[in-house]
């Protein structure tokens, strides 16, 4: 079974080593490919790739809303949400799925098992494609409110009517995040600030911060962003991106393979 990823950039993926976990589980014999696509090529690349033998890959950024006008078929969830990260390639079509929301609350959910009880709130930091299925997800838990903040206010606003719930949230500045911070008791991170090289970097400043608030980055690489840092300096409970990886690539792998694989293994080596 051959599977890949599509980025840009996406030298620093952690897939391939990650399905390989998968495939030894399973006793499948297959290959995870990175298949870097520069925004120029995009459209001949994935002609391309619609000629090959690949029975599945992940997108990733820029291209998970880039994605979609390709597809032949998308799931109900991942057409709400207007991202895919999961193609599924079967029988000459391609169907498109998003896993990055449910992969995310079932990583939190394991590490912190109250964090969706007593109405909660949380704040997403960004509105871009891995947003989208991480605040679809959030808003079918329990929580009392879901806002949004991101350097252009009109896509956080994009992003909250998404929302089916009865959830509230707002769509906030990041500084007005910065200065409405004391009322988050989840904060997760989804955009690229802080991934290596720029790892000194950190989206906002977390001097407001609750003690005892979850911060969540998706950034894996490096394992200790900045923000997470920050966090843990002033009383936040943690938690690193490569769960959420590896949680979403569990769910991928399913799809493309129809057999349930286990996370724990990978994560107790991952590195």
């Amino acid at each position: 079974m051959e599977l890949g990823l599509i980025g840009y950039p996406i030298g620093h993926s952690k897939s391939p080593w990650i399905h390989q976990q998968f495939f030894d589980q399973t006793g499948i014999k297959g290959s995870y490919q990175l298949i870097e696509i520069e925004p120029s090529q995009f459209e001949q690349k994935i002609k391309q790739l619609k000629r090959s033998e690949l029975a599945g890959f992940n997108v990733t950024i820029p291209y998970k809303e880039k994605i979609i006008p390709y597809l032949d078929e998308i799931s109900c969830d991942a057409e709400q949400i207007g991202a895919v990260n999961t193609v599924v390639c079967r029988n000459q079509r391609w169907h498109g799925y998003n896993t990055d929301g449910m992969g995310l609350v079932t990583a939190l959910k394991n590490s912190f098992p109250t964090l969706f009880t007593g109405g909660k709130a949380a704040l997403i930091l960004g509105a871009g494609g891995a947003s989208r299925g991480i605040y679809y997800a959030l808003a079918n838990e329990n929580l009392a409110a879901i806002s949004i903040a991101n350097r252009t206010i009109s896509r956080a606003k994009d992003l909250l009517a998404l929302n089916q719930t009865q959830v509230r949230g707002n769509a906030l500045s990041f500084k007005e995040a910065e200065e409405n911070l004391f009322q988050f008791d989840l904060i997760i991170q989804t955009t690229s600030v802080g991934m290596t090289p720029e790892f000194d970097q950190q989206v906002i400043d977390l001097s407001q911060l609750k003690k005892g608030t979850v911060v969540s980055d998706i950034v894996y690489q490096p394992f200790w962003t900045a923000l997470l840092k920050d966090a843990e300096r002033r009383g936040g409970f943690v938690h690193h991106g490569h769960e959420m990886l590896l949680y979403q690539a569990k769910l991928a792998f399913e799809l493309w393979s129809e057999q349930i694989v286990a996370v724990e293994p990978a994560l107790a080596n991952f590195s």
